[in-house]
């Protein structure tokens, strides 16, 4: 099982079967917050969607390309981050995050995020890594240049969620940029 620490209060863990529940209700619980930027919560109609999910980001686990972990503060399920997809040939992935609105605030996404980056360059000895968000959502915006990507561009009108279309903007990370980054915190 993929389980990392972040610090007494924070872990991330690669959804189970048994975390279907909890996590359908938390969906259910914010599904208008987060259905402004992404789709999945308006597809996300019932336990078994979420039981299927899971399902899906284990056979990815199992493969080698991505899945979805769980963000969990003080034993309690805050949300969720994964790996998108891994392309082995081009040594990249992407990697997407959301939280409940009661858990934000707390940089659950920024300290999950680390890790996963960490991850990514270390183990899996990946090049790039990207995180891509609604260009309209300054929350999502500000994790990823805490973290210091680069935005790397916007696509125009990418997808449609609510009846309207919405910009994406990319942001990048190379893994010698956090090499770098990592130095200048350790000194």
């Amino acid at each position: 099982m993929f389980k990392l620490k972040l610090d007494e209060h924070i872990y991330t863990a690669l959804f189970q079967p048994e975390d279907a529940i909890e996590l359908y209700e938390l969906i259910a619980e914010n599904r208008h917050s987060l259905g402004e930027w992404l789709s999945f919560p308006g597809k996300t109609k019932s336990l078994e969607d979420t039981e299927k999910f899971i399902e899906r980001s284990l056979d990815r686990f199992s493969a080698g390309n991505g899945f979805w972990a769980g963000i969990w503060y003080n034993g309690q399920l805050a949300g969720a981050v994964g790996y998108l997809h891994v392309d082995k040939s081009n040594r990249k992935t992407e990697i997407g995050y959301w939280l409940g609105e009661s858990f934000r605030g707390y940089g659950l996404v920024t300290k999950s995020c680390q890790r996963f980056i960490d991850h990514a360059f270390k183990e899996w000895e990946l090049n790039k890594v990207e995180i891509n968000m609604a260009s309209i959502n300054t929350r999502s915006r500000s994790v990823a240049e805490r973290l210091g990507f680069m935005k790397e561009g916007t696509i125009r009108e990418f997808e449609y969620i609510n009846g309207e279309f919405k910009d994406r903007v990319i942001y990048g990370m190379i893994r010698r940029e956090w090499e770098e980054q990592r130095k200048e915190v350790i000194l």
